[in-house]
């Protein structure tokens, strides 16, 4: 990509000040479509809504559009389709580079009672900030892509390079129907097969100040474990202590995979994970990192004042190159307000695992089973217990020395006055190892969101 001239860089700033009314106004109109894809039955219309208002936009620009159907879709289930735009160079565009953005426009669950300060979809702004479910996951990332278009045309100043726009409605459950869209859309002639880079800004800045780029994720491999003692709810007085209950199973099975240290309890899960190189440790040594700020923002410092690790740099890994295992729920036991003396018939343990690379979801899936069925064994219980992975994604590692990460610094730094730190991520995003797998380009993670935006929770913000 050619460097932004004084000139333009005063003109594309200047442009971008004057029309944040603008921005703001259409990122309100993205947040009330409630495009929650993990309630299809009420939320499908408003996902297809919030799609075809972004193919809208595209075609306004003077962009093609074409709408996908999504590969698993059916009559009886369908699903949204797939959004492919395009934006060419107005010259020579055959001589140019062609730069593809991936990102999603669905969203996760928001409701005002889950402690909201304000509907969660209606854009609200305070203290500067722009409060909605989505504002930063990932409608106002995706969406800027669009208005930087925007942008060039108006001033009169043709794109340097050629941009294609690959968005989803189904991220936030899973990317159905996209990863085998991506396979087919990469082979030769069709739409992915003549991008030479991609972009996805769809995680966080390390803190609230520094800009900077990731270059790796961690996996995932997500569980629930199953055990049902009877056929239905029982009352805990008229047969507690005559039946062996499945929640006391459960409980007990949930315990031996994780200890309060945060150390993995399942033998072999840490056999794969690489050495630290002195190398990748002298990486850590210049970014830029609060410990006490970062208790802030993970909402700890009021409560209990401590984190799993005391330095920086153990921190850091433990976060971004170590594997974690979290306990996230039970399904089918009693969770309501007020008091419920119920026995469950059926109950459902929730966890998961991140992973990092040259880790295997499905040798960790082996090492999970065997060992719950160990630990179930172990009790003698007579009740029927289940382990299923609900699905796996290996990790990601790129190299921040590649030119797509060499041409998104320049840019940073033309921005911000300020180079950008080179940072890994603990969550995942598996679209983006099986985009550079499917068409063997690079794939740069340039997130425009910062570490408090509080994606995925309650007062989400951008």
């Amino acid at each position: 990509m050619t460097m932004m001239t004084d000139e333009f860089e005063n003109k594309f700033f200047d442009h971008v000040d004057a029309n944040v009314p603008l921005y703001i106004s259409r990122l309100a109109e993205a947040v009330a479509i409630p495009s929650v894809s993990s309630d299809l039955p009420n939320h499908l219309p408003d996902i297809n809504r919030m799609i075809d208002w972004t193919k809208d936009h595209i075609v306004d620009l003077g962009g093609t559009v074409e709408l996908l159907s999504n590969p698993q879709g059916t009559d009886d289930e369908p699903l949204p389709p797939i959004l492919l735009g395009t934006f060419l160079a107005a010259e020579s565009p055959e001589t140019k580079k062609t730069v593809c953005v991936y990102g999603h426009l669905d969203v996760q669950p928001a409701r005002l009672e889950d402690g909201w300060t304000s509907d969660p979809f209606i854009l609200e702004e305070r203290d500067e900030k722009l409060y909605g479910r989505g504002s930063t996951d990932d409608k106002g990332p995706a969406l800027s892509w669009l208005w930087v278009v925007e942008a060039h045309r108006q001033l009169g100043i043709d794109l340097p390079v050629n941009v294609k726009i690959l968005y989803e409605g189904m991220e936030e459950s899973g990317s159905a129907g996209m990863f085998e869209a991506i396979r087919d859309l990469a082979k030769t002639g069709q739409f992915l097969s003549d991008v030479d880079f991609f972009c996805i800004s769809d995680n966080y800045w390390l803190g609230k100040e520094k800009p900077c780029l990731t270059y790796g994720l961690r996996g995932m491999a997500y569980f629930q474990v199953t055990v049902k003692c009877c056929e239905q709810d029982l009352h805990s007085g008229v047969l507690g202590g005559t039946i062996h209950e499945g929640m006391t199973d459960l409980v007990q099975l949930m315990a031996s995979l994780v200890d309060s240290s945060g150390r993995i309890l399942v033998d072999g899960v840490m056999d794969d994970v690489e050495p630290l190189t002195a190398e990748e440790s002298a990486m850590y040594d210049s970014i830029e990192f609060d410990m006490e700020a970062y208790k802030d923002e993970s909402k700890v410092k009021s409560v209990s004042d401590k984190l799993l690790h005391s330095d920086k740099q153990s921190l850091l890994m433990a976060r971004w190159r170590y594997p974690t295992l979290s306990l996230h729920g039970i399904e089918g036991a009693f969770s309501g307000a007020g008091a419920k003396t119920v026995i469950p018939a059926e109950v459902l343990g929730k966890f998961s695992l991140r992973l990092v690379p040259d880790q295997d979801p499905k040798k960790i899936e082996k090492l999970v089973t065997a060992h719950l069925e160990s630990v179930f064994r172990e009790l003698g219980s007579p009740n029927a217990m289940t382990v299923e992975m609900i699905h796996g994604a290996k990790a990601w590692l790129s190299s921040p020395k590649h030119p797509n990460y060499e041409a998104a610094a320049k840019a940073i730094e033309r921005v911000y006055g300020d180079k950008p730190d080179y940072t890994r991520e603990g969550g995942s995003i598996p679209i983006t190892s099986f985009i550079e797998d499917a068409t063997e380009m690079n794939v740069c993670l340039l997130p425009v969101g910062a570490c408090d935006d509080m994606a995925h929770s309650t007062n989400e913000k951008y």
